[in-house]
């Protein structure tokens, strides 16, 4: 064991003064954290988002304005229980739910003060796309309006139900509601006489209300874009790592470092485990060291430390295990080097360490599974800000601890035989 210790210090002496190495294990996660922190901060718009509609009225304005979103083709609607959807939306299977509240039908749209409306429920992950459903929403909300002023029937029907609202108690409270009782009244006469077909759709009226809410455990929502963005900062350490411990494993052989090392009294697998050993210790500390920087300066929190701590030990012994695989990728420091950079990147763009799973096409949604990264984050993440159960964590642990071990079984075979 003193052996296997002793080669570990060494391997992590040696990191230590490459600082080039070190800026690809520290610096450069750190950056990347920074980077797109500061893009997550804003806004934008997304395209195709994945959302579950819940409808509590069950009256004829929310069965049309449920068919106008599943019309959409800027949503993939699925229809299930509140709790459920919340549930997969906490976990970032659901870019968001829709409820629609009970008493919905009988909105009324010029003036509701009502409780009765529409709540979203968006993964706090997803503030790109927020304002771009809140858009898609509202849209589909007054489809049942622009079906009615088709009608003039009908149309009659909804201004004499939106002037039984406005009683005279209803308007001394509130004078300027007068004017909308004429206004009503003039509409009144004026659907008589129009034809509604040619009325204009955008006409600037309220709407239903629509409440944002952020869904996960944490005092409802991630504090900032810093508790989304270091999840990232963290694989970024772990690429690093692995790459400069598999081209450090390539140099001792080919300048003869490993070769003097298996003359001296130690066994293969305790030179081996000491690289492996060193390769943890160093995922481990830049991990913690990340860590502490996102919760002292830029004040992220975590929801459990726990299975924090077993998301990075387990994050680490994959990447131990990836890294011990690349080692073998060939016999040179460029090939080794580039080789698993290669495979590193693939992962990382694949698994949502560059670009966020929802801005990929869905084939490539479901080839994120095979990424290691994926599941490094998405531990991570369930740590910080997602709130995941232990029974959660139980499957995106066992994929890392699984493709360490593998990883690791692979590296340490074709060494074997290589080395006869």
């Amino acid at each position: 064991m003193n052996a296997i210790i002793h080669l570990a210090l060494k391997d992590l002496l040696l990191l230590w003064r490459d600082k080039a190495a070190m800026f690809w294990v520290l610096i450069f996660p750190l950056i990347m954290a920074l980077f797109f922190g500061s893009i997550f901060s804003g806004g934008g718009k997304t395209a195709a988002m994945s959302i579950a509609v819940i409808d509590d009225d069950q009256s004829k304005n929310s069965q049309t304005f449920s068919q106008e979103l599943k019309n959409s083709d800027a949503l993939k609607v699925v229809t299930l229980p509140l709790d459920t959807a919340r549930n997969l939306v906490r976990k970032g299977d659901l870019t968001a739910y829709v409820l629609i509240k009970k008493g919905y039908g009988e909105t009324n749209f010029f003036y509701s003060d009502s409780a009765a409306g529409i709540e979203i429920g968006i993964d706090p992950a997803r503030k790109a796309e927020a304002g771009y459903l809140q858009g898609l929403i509202t849209q589909a909300s007054f489809k049942p309006m622009q079906e009615t002023f088709t009608k003039p029937d009908q149309a009659k029907e909804m201004i004499d139900q939106q002037m039984s609202g406005l009683t005279d108690e209803v308007v001394a409270k509130n004078p300027k509601l007068g004017h909308l009782k004429n206004m009503f009244s003039n509409l009144d006469k004026f659907m008589g006489e129009v034809d509604a077909a040619s009325l204009n759709a955008n006409s600037p009226m309220q709407g239903p209300n629509i409440e944002m809410v952020e869904v996960s455990t944490i005092a409802e929502r991630p504090k900032s874009s810093w508790e989304i963005t270091f999840p990232q900062a963290l694989l970024w350490a772990l690429v690093g790592c692995a790459s400069s411990f598999a081209v450090s494993m390539v140099v001792e052989r080919t300048r003869g470092t490993f070769l003097r090392l298996r003359l001296a009294p130690i066994s293969k697998m305790q030179i081996l485990a000491g690289k492996g050993l060193a390769c943890f210790i160093a995922c481990v500390t830049v991990m913690a060291v990340l860590l502490t920087i996102g919760i002292t300066i830029f004040g992220v929190r975590i929801s459990n430390p726990l299975i924090l701590a077993a998301a990075v030990l387990s994050s680490a012994i994959c990447f131990v295990g990836i890294m011990m695989a690349a080692s073998v990728l060939g016999k040179t420091e460029q090939a080794v080097g580039g080789g698993s950079m290669a495979i590193l990147l693939i992962f990382s763009m694949t698994g949502g360490g560059m670009i966020p799973l929802l801005f990929m096409p869905s084939w490539m949604q479901k080839v994120s599974n095979i990424s290691p990264a994926k599941w490094s984050i998405l531990a991570s993440e369930g740590a910080i800000w997602r709130g995941f159960s232990y029974s959660e964590m139980l499957l995106p642990l066992g994929v890392l601890v699984s493709i360490g071990i593998v990883g690791f079984t692979i590296g340490v075979t074709i060494l074997s035989k290589a080395d006869g």
